[in-house]
């Protein structure tokens, strides 16, 4: 499959996207019972927010894995929570 670099652009940005659900959840977990509302995912459980974070790393791996026409665009935050996440997830 051929992609244009606009599909490619808007995959990179999920990517990105879902790169940040990743961290968010993490860093909300992080904060125990200090996180408020204003925290994304503060209301969730210990299992709902390592569902919600495999659910997003494995877009992130599938993205990563399936596609190899990514130019020169950066994958270093994305990297950085699927690292996070298989540490969060176990």
């Amino acid at each position: 499959m051929t992609r244009t670099a606009e599909e490619i652009t808007r995959a990179h940005q999920a990517c990105i996207g879902g790169a940040g659900t990743v961290t968010s959840v993490i860093a909300t977990h992080g904060k125990g019972a200090g996180a408020t509302d204003a925290d994304f995912a503060y209301d969730m459980t210990h299992d709902e927010k390592k569902a919600r974070v495999s659910r997003s790393v494995g877009y992130l791996k599938h993205q990563k894995d399936t596609y190899s026409d990514w130019g020169s665009k950066s994958f270093t935050a994305i990297n950085a929570a699927i690292t996070a996440a298989d540490n969060f997830t176990g």
